[in-house]
């Protein structure tokens, strides 16, 4: 058997733990040996004398009958512990008055059912019932025990009743000690475990709307690039060749972001490595640029910013923006014109991003986001996840989002962010 196998350790804690995996056999057992100590000590003297190691005593059959009876009610002392003390306690007194041995050897299972009963059951009732016990005992052996009163017979009856009490009293509290211990760690293990489920859930959620993010918007551009590259072929090769030029430089921007997510990915290791992607208000008109290659009109409304944002709400009002103008590509129309406008105050980050686009192909747009996708024969079932990631971002800081059709035509929407609640948040 290998050295490193832990069954030998088990088997020998099975062995140790064999009074709770057996608790009658065991019962049984202790009943047994306190059995076999009265027999002794009502045999053995208290007062030998130097030469002899004790004087023996003849045990009378009422002796012996007491003690049986005590000893077989403590097998019982789990399932009825104050019956069993009630029982051993009569039995102490009856062979304290009738005198049939050596002084109250039967007082020994009084003080085991004692402990048993201290062991199982509250405080309070432990000290009230241990009390009374201890009184009855002590009073009975000092009026009808050895003389004096004051004999170490009766004083020893007192002392270990006292004593089982208190020793069943600390067993029960560390018992209830080491339950709430074990509890506290079975439930810190449960809100770990949790925990790390819901951490998963959150980091796989991350993931996805980042990588929406990134493939969406280049892949939408790519897409109507390709598309105008392959009608206008035959007849414009100069602008056919300016749309593929468009559809290489936004393919690279979706690798460039696309290694940036991965490489994000791969240092989770390092602690000082960041854990969202470098977009943000700063690069804002590159990505209005890309919009406005692609045939649609964009109008940036954006003042100087009068210190730096946080990191998070730089890179959500970026995203909202991308998403909400790659809505309009998609959705818009022709002709369609969109308008980005960024309000800054001490307190709050406002994106508003407006179209007047009435939709594609005459499909109308959903009241509560976006339109269904268009395909080259017709409206697809379904619809995409851009503004659920949207309204994942915007409600990870604490902010609000509105999307929905305008009075005048088009469509809206409007993020706010709180800037406060985000550099809080940012700093603990």
């Amino acid at each position: 058997m290998s050295l490193l196998d832990p069954r030998p350790d088990a088997s020998r804690a099975g062995r140790f733990q064999w009074h709770r995996t057996h608790p009658r056999a065991w019962d049984a057992a202790v009943a047994v040996v306190v059995f076999g100590f009265i027999l002794f000590g009502a045999m053995a003297g208290p007062h030998a004398s130097q030469s002899a190691r004790f004087v023996r005593h003849e045990l009378s059959a009422a002796a012996v009958v007491l003690a049986a009876l005590a000893c077989a009610a403590l097998a019982l002392r789990r399932r009825l512990p104050r019956t069993v003390l009630a029982v051993t306690v009569v039995l102490t007194l009856v062979e304290l008055l009738t005198r049939t041995g050596s002084p109250a050897p039967v007082a020994g299972s009084t003080v085991i059912a004692l402990y048993g009963l201290a062991s199982r059951t509250d405080r309070p009732t432990t000290w009230r019932v241990g009390a009374l016990t201890v009184v009855v005992l002590t009073a009975a052996a000092m009026l009808y025990g050895p003389r004096p009163w004051y004999a170490q017979e009766n004083i020893g009856i007192f002392a270990w009743t006292g004593m089982a009490a208190a020793a069943g009293d600390a067993v029960r509290s560390r018992r209830a000690f080491v339950d709430a211990i074990r509890e506290r760690a079975e439930r810190a293990e449960r809100t770990r475990d949790e925990e790390a489920r819901r951490r998963v859930a959150e980091e796989r959620l991350r993931i996805a709307r980042e990588l929406h993010d990134v493939v969406a918007h280049h892949i939408a551009l790519v897409n109507v690039q390709a598309g105008v590259a392959s009608h206008v072929m035959d007849n414009r090769p100069d602008q056919a060749k300016e749309a593929l030029a468009h559809v290489r430089e936004a393919s690279r921007s979706a690798l460039e972001e696309l290694r940036t997510t991965v490489g994000l990915l791969r240092q989770s290791d390092d602690p000082k490595a960041p854990t969202e992607p470098a977009p943000g208000l700063g690069v804002l008109d590159q990505l209005v640029d890309g919009f406005v290659r692609a045939g649609i009109p964009v109008d940036l409304e954006i003042p100087p910013l009068p210190r730096p944002l946080p990191a998070s709400a730089d890179l959500t009002a970026y995203r909202v923006v991308q998403e909400a103008l790659t809505n309009v590509h998609k959705h818009a129309g022709e002709g369609a014109r969109a308008t980005v406008r960024i309000v800054h105050s001490d307190s709050a980050l406002t994106v508003t991003v407006l179209d007047d686009g009435a939709g594609r192909a005459g499909v109308p747009r959903q009241k509560g986001g976006e339109r269904p996708a268009v395909g080259p024969d017709g409206p697809e079932s379904g619809g995409g996840h851009g503004l659920i990631g949207m309204r994942e971002r915007v409600f990870a800081l604490r902010g609000t989002i509105v999307t929905g059709p305008r009075a005048a035509g088009g469509f809206q929407v409007r993020v706010t962010l709180p800037l406060q609640t985000v550099r809080t948040g940012e700093t603990t």
